[in-house]
């Protein structure tokens, strides 16, 4: 192995383990809580508001809306992790060291990115065990499953990367959640069928991103899905590979590495 290759193969090893450390130190306020906003769902949604709704797709509500919950909390988490741990240390100027350092723009990026993913599958797997007091689950299509759920969770990682570039101070970091993410998730079918739209509405609802994500999910556990999942795949594989070239474009030319 090379010096350039051994070099970078550290470097992305300790990112990865800092960012692994880092959420599972701190795991009260990065795994718990979502894992408590989950349960909650499960029990308000699913059993009291899912009694009076009765079944959707042929499951019942409670087994319609798993998936896209736990893809939910995938998606927020995901995000939250790259755009806090990356702006921190921005803020930090520690980012600066490792911007000067023989390290490759690919090998910082990826180390990041892993450590989104991570938590995001930590989280979604922790939402996944909680669920099975609820319900019963089956997966109907494993590998379509696991693609997704990875392919989502690198793309969120990697926004949450965009936004932690052009973040200028905290409160740009938690902008983008508030008001974009959130929105395109309780619109993203995670509740909901959008064939219970009228046809305008379902249209509109195919530009949400964050539907056939939730949708393709759905596929892999339950076998259903308002969406083609040829598509949506394809979408996501696109989306990720722009995603990663828009963002080792940003960390060649150095813009928004200051707080």
């Amino acid at each position: 192995m090379s010096v350039e290759l051994r070099t970078n193969w550290v470097a992305l090893n300790t990112i990865v383990y800092r960012e692994v450390r880092r959420f599972l130190r701190i795991w009260p306020q990065t795994l718990l809580p979502p894992a408590i906003t989950m349960v909650l769902y499960f029990v308000i949604f699913g059993n009291l508001i899912g009694r009076q709704i009765g079944d959707m797709g042929g499951f019942s509500y409670m087994e319609y809306i798993v998936p896209g919950l736990i893809m939910m909390s995938v998606i927020t988490n995901s995000y939250g992790n790259v755009v806090s741990s990356f702006f921190g240390s921005k803020f930090q100027r520690s980012i600066e060291e490792l911007m000067v350092s023989p390290v490759s723009p690919h090998t910082i990026l990826i180390g990041y990115v892993l450590g989104g993913v991570l938590r995001g599958l930590a989280v979604g797997v922790i939402v996944t065990f909680l669920s099975l007091f609820f319900t019963h689950l089956q997966v109907h299509h494993l590998g379509v499953t696991v693609v997704v759920v990875l392919l989502t969770a690198t793309i969120f990682s990697l926004l949450g990367f965009v936004n932690a570039v052009f973040a200028r101070n905290f409160d740009d970091i938690s902008i983008i959640p508030t008001f974009v993410l959130t929105p395109l998730t309780y619109l993203g079918g995670v509740f909901y069928s959008i064939n219970l739209l009228p046809p305008f509405w379902q249209t509109v609802s195919l530009a949400n991103p964050v539907l056939h994500m939730v949708n393709s999910f759905r596929y892999g556990i339950l076998g259903v899905s308002d969406i083609s999942i040829g598509t949506a795949i394809t979408f996501m594989l696109v989306a990720t590979a722009l995603l990663y070239l828009l963002c080792v474009r940003l960390l060649v030319s150095g813009r928004g590495m200051r707080a």
